[in-house]
């Protein structure tokens, strides 16, 4: 069997020392990590008040005041209005051409 000596490092501290207290930290950085991890919500809905405010999401969120659009009326609409309006300027192009 063969012996290893130990040699201090700076400050009176020997290599095993060392090691040792660096396996500690780091496996109790690990573990604050995952419990932190694990306590985070995993969507802006479930983070609640603790989420960012400035999302699309807040917008359709039952806790607002005032009118609330469902997204596809609203596209529905939009493509309503874009539909009449070229409508609109086919029949007025036929109007000035059947005028004359």
């Amino acid at each position: 069997m063969s012996e290893t000596t130990v040699k201090p490092v700076s400050h009176g501290i020997s290599q095993a020392q060392l090691a040792a207290l660096a396996s500690r930290n780091s496996s109790a950085m690990r573990r604050k990590a995952a419990q932190k991890a694990a306590n985070q919500p995993h969507s802006t809905r479930a983070a609640g008040s603790g989420g960012s405010s400035s999302t699309m999401l807040r917008l359709y969120s039952d806790d607002n005041k005032g009118l609330s659009v469902d997204p596809v009326v609203v596209l529905v609409l939009s493509v309503a209005f874009v539909f009449s309006v070229v409508l609109l300027h086919i029949l007025g192009k036929l109007m000035r051409h059947f005028s004359k």
